[in-house]
């Protein structure tokens, strides 16, 4: 992937519009510039122009240059990248919210009454066969919201990765609790991914939830419920289930995506990158160090040669530089 590609897909993460990041992209090649000729360099009418620009200047990153309201130029983006990663985070809270809000009042009131071919509560030992079941009738993709407290249910990386063998796409949304289990990054999440699964990382999921195909969703009541109850809805299509795909496409928008230890040339060190990964998830350092198997004092001359090699000040700069370098 290009320069070029990975900044405006960083971009668009961070909530930038598409004629607003063409301006950017091209305020970075021609800049100082006239505002008119970025335009042109970025194919954009003087309406379009007018409002990608506006747009540039509230997320603060552009302005006039040498007082001169007709050339433009690029800002310094710290202050202006954390505006923006505060408006996304506060987005995806807002969806979160209004969804979850729906869910549990479907359940306080509905679920008694609700057809029972559209919604089956499933508990005990139940649970676990109708998870391998699951993963057995997937035919093109699965879609998780993944996060402690696991039931125990032997076999279940060995079925995931069978899954990813018959070629069922597998998209994951980690929680900061998944990295922070013990060993399940290194038993579990990256062995999924050498094989094909996308995973991304959020600090916390709203729900744990296994959506088969467009077919049916299964969900847990609430991940403190299933830690003491072992319950499960098995969700057939119907409002609900669209719900949850909105849901889960929507998070999966703004989680940090991670794409394993195989890194690319001049890229990190395999160990490196899964610290990299630890920390963008939010993981505190203790089990980082914990995780590689390393002392305190090691993780921070890490941290510090890292954050020399991509000339970052800290470490949100790091985890950020690190994305855009494609080694997250």
């Amino acid at each position: 992937m290009t320069t070029n590609a990975r900044l405006d897909g960083a971009l668009r993460l961070l909530g930038v519009g598409e004629p607003a990041r063409r301006v950017y992209l091209a305020l970075l090649e021609l800049a100082p510039a006239p505002l008119r000729a970025v335009g042109a360099a970025a194919g954009l009418g003087d309406g379009e122009l007018s409002d990608a620009y506006a747009g540039l200047v509230d997320a603060g990153l552009v302005s006039a240059a040498r007082g001169d309201e007709d050339v433009v130029a690029p800002v310094p983006p710290t202050a202006g990248l954390e505006i923006l990663a505060r408006h996304r985070a506060a987005e995806l809270e807002e969806s979160r919210v209004a969804v979850g809000g729906a869910f549990e009042a479907f359940r306080r009131q509905r679920l008694a009454a609700y057809n029972d071919d559209l919604v089956e509560v499933v508990t005990g030992d139940a649970v676990g066969h109708r998870m391998r079941h699951a993963w057995a009738s997937a035919r093109e993709q699965i879609r998780q919201f993944e996060s402690p407290p696991y039931f125990p249910l032997p076999g279940a990386t060995q079925d995931a990765l069978a899954t990813l063998a018959r070629g069922v796409t597998q998209r994951v949304v980690y929680s900061q609790a998944s990295l922070e289990h013990p060993g399940h990054l290194k038993e579990v999440i990256e062995p999924c991914i050498e094989a094909g699964e996308q995973a991304r990382v959020v600090p916390s999921v709203p729900v744990k939830l296994v959506i088969i195909d467009e077919a049916y969703a299964l969900v847990s009541l609430s991940i403190k419920e299933a830690d003491v109850h072992n319950t499960m809805l098995v969700v057939q299509p119907c409002g609900l289930l669209s719900a949850l795909v909105a849901l889960f496409e929507q998070s999966w928008a703004n989680a940090l995506p991670f794409h394993g230890r195989a890194g690319r040339p001049g890229g990190p060190a395999p160990a490196d990158r899964r610290l990299l990964w630890l920390l963008a998830g939010g993981a505190s350092d203790e089990v980082i160090a914990r995780e590689l198997g390393i002392s305190r004092r090691t993780l921070f001359r890490r941290l510090q040669i890292l954050m020399a090699r991509l000339g970052a000040a800290n470490r949100f700069q790091l985890a950020l530089q690190a994305q855009r370098s494609g080694w997250l």
